[in-house]
Order: C-alpha cells, then structure tokens, then sequence
C-alpha cells in the first residue's frame, strides 16, 4: 500500500505540472481562460483526476474542454517523465463548477438574511402572551428579609462567646 503523504505530493505535482504545461505548452486556440484548482490521484498511482475551471460561457467551456482532451496524451507523457513512476497515471480532467456553487450559497444567504430581517419585524410588534414580569417579586423580598435577621442572630451569638 501506498504512503497517503506520497500520494498527496504526487498530486500536488501532478497540479502544478499539468498548470505548467498547459500555460507554456499547449498551443490550441480552444483553450480558454483556463486555471487548474486539484489534482487527486488514486492510491495505486494509476489514475489522476485534474479539476479546472474556464472563464466564459458554456461554449468556451466546451472549447477547453476539447482542447485539453486532445492534448491528454502529451501531458501524460510529460507528467510520467516528472514523477519518475513505473506507470503513468491516465489523467481525467473534470470541470470544477466554483462559480455555481458560490453563486448558489450567495443565493442561501440572501434568503436567510431576508427570513431574519422577516422574523426581527414580526418580533418587533409582538406583545407578551401573559403578565411581562410572570414572577413574584413580592415573594422573594420577604424570603431575603427573614433570611437576613437569621443572619444577624448567628452573627450576635458569635460574638456574645468571644
């Protein structure tokens, strides 16, 4: 089996090797505006899977998507040579939809902002079901007074032996 902390390194470098190469070494007019975000790879070394995201609409996402499968083989080779394996990993590459997501979340908060504000405003005009103070307050001052002159025959006793 294979150490997890080597298969992280590996994926690390596979990231930052596919990112160098399709900077500096692909050519394809399809490709986009394109930054890889991750790279994971199987324990066995074998397989790598590589998240990108394309700034553009969905026909340049197409494009790059397109490119870069036509550029797989080269990539693959490169990436082989760099990692030094027995095996080069085959590479999948897989659109990252970061932008949907935090555009959806963005979309959740507002709404629970909104159903707050919602809540504060119902809450404002609200009244009390019953009484607002529902405890006796009477009570609990003569319990402390009674208490009090208790405290004050233990105190007189206490000095009367000294």
């Amino acid at each position: 089996m294979t150490d997890p902390a080597k298969v992280r390194r590996h994926a690390e470098r596979v990231r930052e090797l596919v990112a160098s190469v399709v900077r500096s070494q692909i050519k394809d007019p399809r490709l986009g505006m394109i930054t890889i975000t991750d790279a994971r790879i199987t324990a066995d070394l074998r397989d790598a899977t590589v998240f990108y995201t394309v700034l553009g609409d969905a026909a340049e996402q197409a494009g790059t998507a397109a490119a870069l499968e036509s550029a797989k083989g080269m990539l693959r080779s490169t990436v082989g040579k760099a990692l030094g394996l027995r095996h080069s990993p085959t590479l999948t590459f897989v659109l990252d939809n970061v932008q949907d997501h935090v555009k959806h979340i963005d979309d959740l908060l507002a709404q629970a902002r909104s159903a707050d504000a919602e809540v504060q405003r119902i809450a404002a005009g609200a009244a009390y079901a019953g009484d607002a103070q529902p405890y006796r307050v009477d009570d609990e001052s003569e319990e402390s007074d009674a208490g009090s002159d208790e405290s004050d025959d233990v105190s007189s006793a206490a000095r009367d032996r000294r």
